[in-house]
């Protein structure tokens, strides 16, 4: 699901209201400002973000003249995009640690994600060349310690855990301490949450704080619990002055009022955002683009990342190569899937390319992950000779022993072999067509350039009357 899906499309309703029209009356403000004021208290913004979203929008609109290229939607998009980035917190909130030890703080209540967080951040650091070590300082809540060892695990990366009897405050000085004896860099707190706020879960983080001075304190927030989590981000602030907040499940049935409402109420930026279960599914949180996709418009930046991220440039120079020679395997074709499937779930790898979100085609389809895992069974069921050779599974008997190992249909496996083929021929074409192409324009620059040294011999020869030489 589309991060604020519902307030996507009750804001594109609105929008369409003006579509066609080339002025922008009073009236027509009026009706938009209005249905704009229900779609986001419905999205649970909260009322005083509501309130000044409006009236700015409406003080920008009031008497306004559209230049000749512009539509009145087309204007009013630019408006709304422009207060939903100021209520996302306008720029950028950096998430940079200085050289040496560095202390980061995850706080929150249960139930919001804090200690998967925490490794999440972890893995956002080793990205960034850093040594992290995850520190249980949640004694109180049953499993705790073993779920951060479990997540370090994953990540390799080393916890550091005392009994439970051990005050977390003192837990948190001992693992500074650790840190800087074995060469970690950055100390990353998993601290105790409550179902709710309390006095002494305030004052044990407080403490914790006083000992061993962090340089964020990073409160994480159910995205999907609406103006409640913005109450959660004022008292965190008002106690520990948070510098950053990070929200989870948005990939979920978000409404946006969390995300809209916690800047301008509760005065803390979003740093991250969380968008799956995954590790790996952390996302620097950028105002714009997220303003950009709420608007139904993509983000091809945080896909050009995502790809840059999963995809070797001399790995795609070499897939390349292949396909022009004919040498492209299903190894080949099992390695690209693999990295594709690092970028995230597809349906959210597609809402980040603009326009599809409203592709009538598309807006329904869900990507079946038991047919991309089927794919995969069927190919490694192939002998290594075969996955070298796909035209050796021509033979019948082959694709009967791939479809009985691999648990699929002779119908699934004669499938894949047919669309692998097709796939190779169109994407060898593409590229050749790709390659003609630059070999044109290289061309032409040449000749242009040839043009250009010549220039003054054919003027001369023109003025003499002779016929130039080719």
């Amino acid at each position: 699901m589309a991060p604020f899906e519902g307030l996507t499309q009750r804001l594109q309703s609105v929008f369409r209201l003006l579509k066609g029209k080339k002025t922008l009356a009073a009236e027509d403000v009026d009706i938009v400002l209005r249905e704009v004021r229900v779609a986001l208290l419905e999205a649970d913004v909260h009322v005083s973000v509501v309130k000044k979203f409006v009236e700015r929008i409406r003080t920008q609109a009031t008497g306004v003249v559209l230049a000749p290229e512009f539509t009145a939607e087309m204007a009013v998009i630019a408006m709304v995009r422009d207060e939903l980035i100021d209520a996302l917190g306008g720029d950028m909130a950096a998430f940079s640690l200085p050289a040496g030890t560095s202390v980061v703080m995850m706080v929150g209540l249960q139930g919001a994600g804090k200690t998967t967080t925490t490794a999440k951040i972890a893995r956002h650091l080793i990205d960034e060349q850093r040594k992290p070590l995850l520190v249980a300082c949640d004694p109180y809540r049953p499993a705790a310690i073993t779920q951060l060892q479990v997540l370090g695990a994953q990540i390799d990366v080393p916890v550091f855990a005392r009994d439970a009897s051990v005050s977390p405050v003192v837990v948190a000085q001992e693992a500074l301490e650790y840190a800087k004896a074995h060469g970690r860099d950055v100390v990353i707190l998993d601290t105790a949450g409550r179902l709710h706020i309390d006095e002494a879960l305030m004052q044990e983080l407080s403490g914790m704080k006083d000992v061993v001075k962090p340089q964020e304190i990073l409160l994480t927030i159910d995205a999907m619990t609406g103006q409640d989590a913005v109450t959660v981000a004022k008292q965190f602030h008002e106690a520990l002055d948070i510098s950053g907040i990070v929200l989870t499940k948005l990939d979920g049935d978000t409404r946006g009022g969390a995300a809209l409402s916690v800047k301008s109420v509760a005065g803390c930026s979003i740093k991250f955002a969380a968008t799956g279960e995954k590790l790996d599914a952390l996302d620097v949180f950028y105002p714009d683009r997220m303003a950009s996709r709420i608007l139904g418009m993509g983000d091809i930046l945080t896909l050009i990342e995502k790809t840059q991220a999963a995809i070797d440039a001399r790995d795609a120079e070499e897939v390349e190569r292949k396909l022009l020679a004919e040498q492209y395997t299903f190894d080949d074709f099992l390695d690209q899937m693999r990295a594709f499937q690092k970028m995230g779930p597809v349906d959210q790898i597609l809402d980040l390319i603009p326009g599809l979100r409203n592709n009538e085609a598309l807006k329904n389809a869900r990507i079946d992950a038991k047919k991309i895992k089927r794919v995969e069974a069927i190919i490694l069921s192939m002998t290594a000779k075969e996955r070298a050779h796909p035209e050796l599974l021509k033979l019948p008997s082959r694709r009967k022993r791939l479809a009985a190992g691999s648990g699929s249909a002779l119908s699934e496996v004669a499938n894949l072999l047919t669309n692998f083929d097709a796939m190779r021929q169109s994407m060898k074409k593409m590229l050749k067509k790709e390659q003609h192409n630059k070999a044109m324009k290289e061309q032409k620059f040449i000749k242009k350039g040839k043009k250009k040294v010549l220039e003054p011999e054919i003027k001369k020869a023109v003025a003499k009357k002779k016929r130039f030489p080719f």
